[in-house]
């Protein structure tokens, strides 16, 4: 029997996957502190993981486990060169999240173009025409978005930016030119020249060495003004700072954040007072249909690993 530790809860669903197989045992571990980790997890043949770091120092202490199923696709918050020395196979939830987090993305776009908000906030407040003319609100249709990386939520979004009449601008050096017009998008090789046409720029891209502070105030200043950016990928590859005084200083229009470069974001980030910005918290995957997928999806990637019907899109290459 393999047993599997689900770090931080997962859907019921999921759950109920490995209830229904007789080769699998599963203990759901709630106090996610290393100290608890590290005297918990030596007993375990696989572990689930949600938003918990699972560094080397918690590893080392882990002899017996095989693999970790991710719930969700990225993986900043697990030491990849120790997985890969020690041959420890890294599952994600691949198919799970891209509608969600796309629909997320429209959200965004729409609410933050239109001025929903202020329009919201302005009727509450006691309505008053000349102050309703002052809010700035923009059409989608004939403006240009830039796609920062053309995974699946960035292939995802594509279809709905051209059904709203949206020009679609792609940046990814590592995506085939031929897929992105496939999909009626135009791949941009210089990020800055997309910049520079962007009227949304959405990221979608991995936090890596390279993407870190990918978008600074030296290219914001290159952005049009009236330019909206949105960031559901991952905190850290826009600056925070930057942004605030980029849209403090006019600089750009308005920005949508879901993720943060310090999660949960602290009450003395700047960008909490900033009413230029509309945040949730890392919520775009919040969707019920998502959840359920992705808690199917996590535990079903262990059981198809020990059976051996993985796919090879449910694995990180390390």
């Amino acid at each position: 029997m393999y047993k599997v530790a689900i770090i931080e809860k997962i859907h019921s669903e999921g759950v109920k996957l490995f209830e229904e197989h007789k080769d699998f045992d599963y203990e759901i571990i709630k106090d996610t502190s290393d100290i608890n980790l590290i005297k918990r997890l030596p007993e375990f043949d696989a572990l689930t993981l949600r938003t918990t770091n699972l560094f080397s120092n918690i590893l080392d202490n882990c002899k017996k486990i095989k693999v970790i199923s991710r719930h969700g696709v990225g993986t900043d918050n697990v030491d990849l060169t120790y997985l890969k020395k020690r041959n420890i196979s890294l599952l994600i939830t691949a198919t799970a999240n891209a509608i969600s987090v796309a629909e997320h993305v429209f959200s965004m776009m729409l609410s933050l173009s239109k001025g929903i908000i202020d329009f919201d906030e302005t009727v509450r407040n006691g309505y008053k025409k000349d102050e309703i003319s002052k809010i700035d609100t923009y059409e989608l249709f004939n403006k240009n978005i830039l796609i920062i990386g053309f995974g699946r939520t960035g292939q995802s979004l594509i279809s709905r930016c051209i059904g709203f009449g949206m020009s679609v601008k792609v940046y990814d050096p590592y995506v085939d030119e031929y897929i992105i017009r496939k999909v009626g998008g135009t791949k941009v090789e210089d990020l800055n020249e997309g910049l520079k046409i962007a009227d949304f720029i959405s990221i979608h891209s991995p936090l890596t060495k390279d993407t870190k502070n990918l978008i600074n105030i030296n290219n914001m200043k290159i952005m049009k003004k009236n330019s909206i950016l949105i960031n559901t990928a991952r905190g850290g590859i826009i600056n925070e700072l930057d942004l605030n005084q980029a849209l403090n200083q006019n600089i750009i229009f308005r920005a949508g954040l879901d993720v943060f470069e310090k999660e949960h974001i602290k009450t003395d980030n700047p960008l909490i007072k900033n009413n230029k910005v509309l945040l949730s918290q890392h919520a775009a995957t919040f969707t019920k249909e998502c959840t359920t997928k992705m808690g199917i999806q996590t535990a079903q990637n262990i059981i198809d690993f020990y059976e051996g019907k993985l796919s090879d899109k449910m694995k990180v290459k390390l």
